[in-house]
């Protein structure tokens, strides 16, 4: 795997490897890799490897960093936080939008820090269950609520633009934690205030 350093990106050698490859893959497809359009399209796909898989670099516990001792203990919802991530099957692109919802148990963690662990958990190769199992166990076990429930909305450019090609169709999974497991009035509003 690459190393990359979230701040500064993919170290040189592994830039140089990764254009290298890049290259060599359009000459495989029947490219002219010296033509004008795609001199820099090495370097450039290489870059925007670093912008869409940095989150290889990033401990998705850690992104909610300080927590905020809070005594509020009724239904937090975050919702339609936007995201894009790589099908680990085809390598093609998928993206939506993730809904979180929470019960507080004394503590809570700032707003953008539930986009940030999105993105951290969505910035590698993924699959869209994996993606929301993640999401709700880290809060879960980070924020120790009572109860956690998560729901990811997604378009798969594999299913979309390549194979059966269903343009448009939405694949959506959800994840319950704690007492949204147990509580299916609790679910039912988390459920209604997405609408």
């Amino acid at each position: 795997m690459a190393s990359i350093d979230y701040k500064n990106g993919l170290v040189a050698e592994n830039r140089e490897q990764i254009e290298s490859h890049v290259r060599e893959i359009l000459r495989l497809i029947g490219e002219d890799v010296d033509r004008e359009g795609l001199l820099d399209t090495p370097a450039r796909v290489t870059r925007m490897y670093e912008e869409i898989f940095a989150g290889y670099a990033a401990d998705p516990r850690e992104v909610l960093g300080v927590t905020f001792d809070e005594q509020h203990e009724e239904l937090v919802i975050i919702k339609d936080i936007v995201y894009y991530s790589q099908c680990e099957h085809h390598m093609a692109p998928f993206f939506g939008k993730v809904h979180v919802g929470y019960l507080p148990s004394g503590k809570v963690a700032g707003l953008s820090k539930f986009a940030r662990l999105v993105d951290v958990v969505t910035r590698k190769l993924q699959v869209q269950e994996r993606i929301t199992s993640e999401i709700a166990d880290i809060l879960f076990d980070v924020l120790k609520p009572h109860g956690v429930m998560v729901v990811v909305e997604g378009e798969h450019m594999c299913m979309c633009a390549r194979g059966v090609k269903k343009y448009g169709s939405q694949t959506v999974t959800s994840a319950v934690r704690g007492s949204f497991r147990k509580d299916a009035t609790l679910r039912s509003e988390f459920l209604s205030l997405l609408k």
